[in-house]
Formats: structure tokens, sequence, C-alpha cells
């Protein structure tokens, strides 16, 4: 088998130096023996019929198919949770039953971080909720439920390595998960 190709997702595509944390994490897949596909390696532009959007997504459900795995980067951004985007290509993979790596640059619960944020209080019947009475998932996990439960059906857990300044180009997380991988695939 040649080497394993692994898709990079995370919210760092939003980050001025992009392309650079990209090129950094692909240096850093071939030196764990992969192939890393990065959102950002395709150059792409709307065509007629088809608008810029369609194709980033058409673009990045390729590299997901093409890839053999996944690492992502579940550090919260825009607020307390993981990126959507990168939510849904964890579930897509999960879904395909490839293997699934993840990491969060923030080691606190996301319990914690709503509690901070929004407010909690406990209900008589000894649930969380939030300033608006919403219930508040308090299972000690790095981020919604859905997310985390992908990776513990693969026998795996977020990791949440101690950033001192926690950022999301920081990749203590994503070297503990090359090294998954690297078990993973048995090299």
């Amino acid at each position: 088998m040649s080497n394993p190709k692994i898709y990079l997702a995370g919210p760092e595509v939003f980050l001025p130096d992009a392309r650079e944390i990209g090129a950094r994490k692909k240096i850093l897949c071939e030196e764990f023996g992969f192939v890393g596909l990065y959102p950002l390696d395709h150059d792409l532009a709307a065509t007629p019929g088809e608008t810029l959007d369609e194709k980033i997504f058409a673009a990045n459900v390729a590299c997901l198919r093409e890839a053999d795995a996944a690492i992502f980067n579940l550090s919260p951004f825009r607020g307390v949770n993981a990126d959507p985007g990168t939510a849904f290509e964890l579930g897509f993979l999960a879904a395909l039953g490839k293997p699934v790596f993840a990491y969060t640059n923030v080691a606190s619960p996301l319990f914690d971080r709503v509690a901070r944020e929004f407010g909690v209080h406990a209900t008589p019947e000894g649930e969380h909720c939030d300033a608006r009475a919403l219930l508040i998932e308090n299972f000690g996990n790095a981020d919604n439920l859905m997310l985390d439960c992908a990776l513990k059906g693969q026998g795996r857990k977020v990791i949440r390595p101690e950033v001192p300044s926690p950022g999301l180009g920081d990749l203590a997380g994503f070297m503990a998960c090359l090294r998954q991988a690297r078990l993973h695939f048995g090299f």
C-alpha cells in the first residue's frame, strides 16, 4: 500500500497564515509516512452555473472520499464549539467508516466553556441549563457528544493537550494524532 492519505480539517483555513499552517502540517504528515490533503490545496474559481461555495464543497468532499483517514482540529472557533464545517467533515468521514482522529487546543470541557460564556443553573431535575433555559450537555466531552462519540466508537478520544496559549495554529495535538494514526496503520 502506498502512503495513507490523511485529510487535514480545521478552522486554520480561516487564519491569515492558513497556507503556511497547511504546508507545515503536510510536512509533518510526510515525516510520519502519510500524505496530507489540505482543503486549500485547490485553486478554485467560480464558473458559469456553479458558485464558488459549491466548488469548495465539492472539492472538500472529493478529498474526504480520497482520504484514508482524517485529523480534525476541534478547537473552539467563533464561539464555544468546533468549527461547523469541521464537525460536518468529521461526521461525513465517520459515516464512511474511515478512521478519524481529533484534537483541541482548549482542554476545558464543553460544559465549562458554555457555563463561562452563557451562565449555568441547575434544574429541579438535576440537569443544567444556560441563562436562556437551554440544556447544557455535561458529559465531560471536548465538544458536542456527536463529535466525541464518533471517536469513541472507533476506540479513540479527542486529544486535549495543555497548550500554554491556546491558538488554532498550535500543533501539539496534531502531532499526537499523527502518532495515533501511525499506530492505527501499523507503522
